[in-house]
């Protein structure tokens, strides 16, 4: 069915005379990315041209939506907003909370038990503020964004940095906080900063064993981890045309692994197919009649160099399948290479375990031709020589995998079949063995391979790849097999070579599915009860944080001098701790403790400054905390990759770090730790990092002048008496400065809504 589709329509009628002013005002030819937002300003049509990488914008996003493990504290913040139901379409999934241990019913029913408590609330609050709800078991939040709410030319944020994967259907999709979630549901405006744009244009077309999964795994071994942060990366070209709409979404998707603010693809006739395919005919014919507007101008395409402030070109005829990893996502290597690379290195051969599905890929396509390969097991006389998993993205993929007796093949070669959830993916995945602690190698289909990801192991070794190079590679057992080139030795002795993959890009049935898991709210949630029980573990009514006392802040400790990649998942865990998201004082023992500590290299391991003694990063700062004394932590670059998890800020918030100054920040960590009215700094000069020692006492001046573009300054008072100034940066605007002032900007919103019923 077609969600929202008076919604979706009223955009559509307004694209044309908007895109128009967007030209007149900018008085160019507009990439599909500048079409998008300059639709969406919440202005309405453009009167002036903004400038990339510097000009803050307010836009007005058409939906938002929530997985459950962001969405408990996005709503607990939304309910001290004052509003009594949501501005604009929104949902809840339930993806995060299953454990992936036995198969998809046993873990199912776990998980349905354990978490009642969080699954009840966040029923409830859907029911009471007019939010569609996703039970678990439904699927994985993007994979049913795609099937069911995304569509061309719309622009949407999620409490999710995947939420990127809707580009797949040419949206400007964007992960955000919950705070960013709570001002657009509150009906207010949302920020963002003007991005860059990077144009990759695609020419030739996938062949044999390429996948769309390897343009993006290449994509991100030339930009690299950071190389996307501030842009949107608009992908053109003949070799895009001829992709699937769910492998476009692949490549969004992993669009995040670069620190992109999102990626996206102008309207073709893929994205068309999948509309219909998935019950929505009528916003394909919507969309046919304005898709002049939902692409790029010719002339942004004849000469991209003009227009993008960087171009990337990959033939795909050319392209060859990649692995990427270990313990970083754009550590890129071509499958010839993988032998050399794993001896030059050192890493283990034998794949332990392959995983397929996640939110990245576990379209019917991905599943098909992973499929083609798991029939030429019995086909051809071999076995699988790792264990092997199988993650569907929805129900509705579920249930036509299985009708299409795809599910059964994989069955009778040893599979597991898990949830329709995140599961491995997040670090959701119970596997037997882990806390051993051995050095591994696996391969998946999923997004990012940070150390301790899959299943807290930090000397898992996990290399990412398409669905069908993961399924071939576990049948071989060996990360130095090569599919193209190699045989295997099936149960006869014989030498057999794989045959390339393939599949159906839709299904040729159509898709089928009994029950997707929806559940519509309430026409009226006013007598709807939100029950938190003051006892909980796992839920927690929020207090607003204090304002600033309105003085320089002097007298800080630090906390900790992180050393190398300080990840959202070294700041705040997944994995056991997801039980935890809707409980700030107890999520918060999980603060910092996966950081290297410069001063010693070990993790979860800092010295308090008021006992002399080494111990649990959140257990030091508690005692900070109880004693008075607010403290500081520093940085490497790329501070806050990953996820768009806002504890990773609300925890230090919570537990009195009073702020965070880095080389570099990745764009969401840095938005979450403002709207929560934390310090988010950066070195003017980098090498000052060297500077702070690990008994300094750190003075921050300038406050009382705080402006944009201009500069702070700390005061580093050493052990020995010696004393330091240094200048740090921020990219504070006044908006954002009055944020830090209130406490936060949900102490804005509370009071302007306070005032507005007065």
């Amino acid at each position: 069915m077609a969600f929202d589709i008076e919604m979706i329509k009223k955009v559509y009628a307004n694209f044309g005379t908007r895109i128009e002013a967007a030209r007149k005002a900018t008085g160019k030819p507009l990439t599909l990315t500048e079409k998008i937002l300059y639709a969406h300003l919440w202005e309405g049509n453009a009167t002036t041209a903004y400038e990339r990488g510097k000009s803050y914008v307010d836009f007005a996003p058409d939906r938002v939506a929530m997985q459950d493990a962001t969405a408990q504290m996005a709503l607990l913040q939304f309910m001290q907003s004052g509003r009594t139901k949501v501005a604009v379409p929104s949902t809840v999934h339930c993806d995060h909370l299953i454990e992936a241990k036995v198969n998809s019913a046993t873990d199912l029913d776990r998980a349905v038990h354990e978490s009642s408590e969080v699954y009840d609330f966040l029923a409830s609050v859907s029911n009471k503020y007019g939010i569609g709800f996703w039970k678990p078991g439904a699927g994985i939040i993007h994979q049913v964004v795609l099937e069911n709410y995304a569509f061309p030319g719309g622009m949407m944020i999620g409490t999710d940095s995947h939420t990127v994967n809707a580009g797949g259907l040419g949206m400007i999709a964007i992960g955000v906080g919950g705070a960013d979630a709570c001002d657009v549901m509150a009906g207010l405006a949302w920020e963002l900063k003007m991005p860059k744009l990077i144009g990759v244009k695609l020419t030739g077309k996938l062949n044999g064993w390429t996948a769309p999964k390897d343009v993006i795994l290449k994509v991100a071994g030339i930009l690299t981890v950071k190389g996307g942060t501030g842009a949107v990366v608009e992908y053109f070209g003949e070799g895009a045309t001829s992709m699937s709409c769910t492998g476009k979404g692949t490549i969004c998707n992993m669009g995040a692994e670069i620190g992109a603010t999102t990626s996206t693809f102008g309207y073709d006739e893929s994205m068309s197919r999948y509309l219909k395919a998935t019950g929505r005919e009528e916003i394909a014919a919507a969309a046919d009649a304005i898709k002049a507007h939902l692409t790029g101008d010719a002339e942004v395409y004849a000469n991209p160099e003009k227009y993008f402030d960087q171009v990337i070109e990959i033939n795909l005829s050319e392209l060859e399948p990649h692995l990427n990893g270990p313990f970083t996502p754009d550590l890129a290597t071509p499958i010839s290479k993988m032998k050399e690379a794993a001896a030059a290195n050192g890493w283990p051969t034998k794949i332990e375990v392959g995983l397929i599905g996640s939110c990245t890929n576990s379209s019917y396509e991905d599943i098909s031709r992973a499929v083609s390969l798991a029939k030429q097991v019995s086909e051809k006389g071999l076995k699988l020589h790792s264990e092997f998993t199988i993650t569907p993205g929805s129900e509705q993929v579920r249930f036509t995998i299985e009708r299409d007796g795809f599910l059964d093949t994989f069955n009778k070669i040893g599979a597991t079949v898990f949830a329709n959830a995140c599961g491995p993916c997040i670090g959701m995945w119970a596997r037997v063995g882990a806390e051993k602690q051995e050095r591994n190698t696996i391969v998946h289909s999923f997004n990012r391979n940070f150390a301790k990801r899959a299943d807290g192991n930090p000397n898992t070794m996990a290399f990412v790849g398409s669905p069908e190079l993961v399924t071939a590679l576990a049948i071989a057992g060996t990360l130095d097999f090569n599919p193209l080139t190699d045989t295997l030795t099936n149960n006869k002795g014989e030498q057999v070579k794989l045959d390339p993959p393939t599949g159906f890009e839709l299904p040729p049935r159509g898709f089928a599915v009994d029950d997707p898991g929806f559940q519509a709210p309430a026409a009226d949630g006013s007598k709807v009860v939100v029950k938190v029980s003051p006892d909980s573990k796992r839920l927690q009514l929020l207090d607003p944080f204090k304002a600033w006392e309105g003085t320089d802040l002097k007298g800080l400790r630090l906390l900790i001098k992180a050393k190398g990649k300080c990840t959202t998942d070294h700041i705040s865990m997944a994995g056991p701790w997801l039980k935890f998201r809707g409980h700030l004082d107890n999520i918060s023992n999980n603060m910092l403790i996966g950081a290297v500590n410069f001063y010693n290299e070990k993790t979860d391991n800092v010295k308090n400054e008021l006992t002399g003694v080494y111990g649990p990063v959140p257990a030091t700062q508690r005692a900070y905390k109880a004693a008075g004394i607010g403290t500081i932590v520093v940085g490497d670059e790329n501070y806050g990759e990953g996820s768009s998890r806002e504890h990773a800020a609300m925890e230090p918030r919570h537990l009195g770090v009073r702020a965070v100054l880095v080389k570099s920040f990745a764009r969401i960590h840095e938005t979450n730790l403002k709207k929560q009215g934390m310090l988010g700094l950066t070195f003017a000069d980098k090498e000052d990092y060297n500077k702070i020692q690990e008994d300094d006492i750190i003075d921050i001046i300038g406050l009382t002048s705080f402006a944009p573009n201009k500069q702070l300054q700390l005061v580093l008072n050493h052990k020995d008496g010696s004393k330091e100034t240094i200048n740090v940066n921020h990219t504070y605007n006044e908006q954002q400065i009055e944020w830090f002032k209130a406490g936060g900007a949900l102490n804005i919103i509370r009071k302007e809504f306070a005032d507005s019923q007065k």
